[in-house]
């Protein structure tokens, strides 16, 4: 239950932070600069771009972490790279229909 959970808080994060991402402008996009003021006080004051841009930390935080939480519970209890206990060869005698006839000398 609670994986679903944090899938569906992930997917609701991805929408927002692609919408808040969407809307922020870019260094040179202002519109007032289109009139002949290169000010971004045109019709708003500065502060706002500060607060989109905490706004966007804060949801990419949550972005990793509710990422970082999916991929850990997606990965089996016992997977591991290293083998558990020493690795044995077991050898098979081959048998005689296989191989192939003698060369005599």
């Amino acid at each position: 239950m609670f994986p679903l959970l944090v899938l569906v808080i992930h997917v609701v994060v991805c929408i927002v932070l692609i919408l808040i991402v969407l809307l922020q402008s870019g260094k040179g996009a202002q519109l007032g600069a289109a009139f002949g003021g290169a000010s971004q006080t045109l019709f708003g004051s500065p502060g706002a771009a500060g607060f989109l841009t905490k706004i966007t930390t804060a949801i990419a935080v949550m972005f990793m972490l509710t990422s970082l939480l999916l991929a850990f519970w997606s990965t089996p209890e016992k997977a591991s790279l290293i083998p558990e206990g020493p690795v044995t060869e077991e050898t098979v005698p081959a048998s005689e229909e296989g191989l192939p006839p003698e060369v005599p000398e």
